[in-house]
């Protein structure tokens, strides 16, 4: 679960700073440390592993990565995610010695005005269900429970059937790259109006994080999905994560759907990957279906908190896969 382990609402003196990249080793700390105690591991440093949410986060949008300062140390980090009508937004994370000192609300009011500079029509987390204290603070700016997402994976197996009409941003010959990514954002606004997760195809172009598939019938953008693969990335060892992958809302969506999970698969197991990892909220009814009927199984629940308290695009009859950690 990665959006938050903030402690309390009590008011606090810690100030709150643009990070910059000498804070990233420290900010990675705090966030194994924070999540490793707050879930009860025995070594709360080993937290996910050689997976990496700061660096990956910090350099896709530097501008909306804040760190909050406690006589002089960096206390914790938040950072915001701008894709284009929507924003998300985590992980929060706050060291645990400094809990219960307000110091997640300092922390979210960056965030917020983040939110309000960009436009965003529809912003929303992923946090843990069972904790008042996460879903209590997050309802004071405005955020509301809504549908569980399931975070799923599979392993990589050799598919039964090919795929053949899929390639990656990659491949793509660098002038027409801005293209294919526009062609993204169009299948994207479709899904809901001003959807644009360019910043992370972009991200995982610039930081070589994995790549972008590209689904194609006849010529035509039916899906895409933007991919993290191995260490470094917030994927981990041995794992490719979908960390946004959608198709055309069409008559052929659940087949497409299909054929997009199935070239998440092909694309993984060409990186070495052993599983396959993606999160579905769970009111995208048919898509939590599909995924289930293709083999991926639940590891663990969040629930998503929307503001304001809409459907956005975690609807029936969507077919998108991310889950806003």
């Amino acid at each position: 679960m990665l959006r938050d382990t903030v402690q309390s609402d009590v008011a606090g003196d810690a100030g709150v700073r643009l990070l910059t990249e000498s804070d990233l080793d420290t900010a990675d700390q705090i966030f194994r440390l924070a999540f490793g105690t707050f879930i009860g591991l025995a070594d709360p440093t080993a937290f996910a592993g050689t997976a990496d949410y700061v660096r990956t986060r910090f350099r896709a949008d530097p501008s909306a990565a804040f760190g909050a300062v406690e006589n002089g140390e960096l206390a914790g980090s938040n950072f915001a995610a701008n894709w284009g009508s929507v924003g998300c937004f985590g992980p929060l994370t706050i060291r645990p010695d400094l809990w219960d000192r307000g110091i997640g609300k300092r922390l979210m009011e960056p965030i917020m005005a983040c939110f309000e500079r960009w436009g965003t029509r529809q912003a929303g987390l992923f946090t843990f269900p069972h904790s008042q204290k996460h879903v209590g603070l997050y309802q004071r700016f405005g955020f509301w429970p809504r549908f569980l997402t399931a975070i799923m994976s599979k392993p990589v197996a050799k598919p039964e059937h090919r795929c053949e009409s899929w390639t990656t941003l990659t491949v793509v010959p660098r002038s027409e790259r801005d293209q294919r990514i526009a062609d993204c954002r169009a299948l994207t606004d479709v899904v809901f109006a001003g959807l644009d997760v360019s910043v992370d195809v972009r991200a995982v172009a610039a930081q070589e994080l994995g790549d972008t598939v590209l689904l194609h019938h006849d010529s035509r953008l039916h899906g895409f999905a933007v991919c993290h693969c191995g260490a470094g990335t917030e994927a981990g060892t041995g794992t490719c994560y979908v960390k946004f992958g959608a198709v055309r809302p069409s008559r052929t969506a659940s087949k497409d759907f299909d054929w997009l999970l199935l070239a998440c698969e092909e694309f993984a197991a060409h990186r070495g990957a052993t599983r396959l990892a993606a999160g579905v909220n769970m009111a995208r009814h048919e898509a939590y279906v599909r995924m289930l009927q293709k083999g991926f199984r639940t590891d663990r629940h969040g629930v998503v908190m929307q503001r304001p308290n809409e459907d956005g695009y975690n609807r029936s009859g969507v077919y998108v896969v991310d889950d806003w950690r």
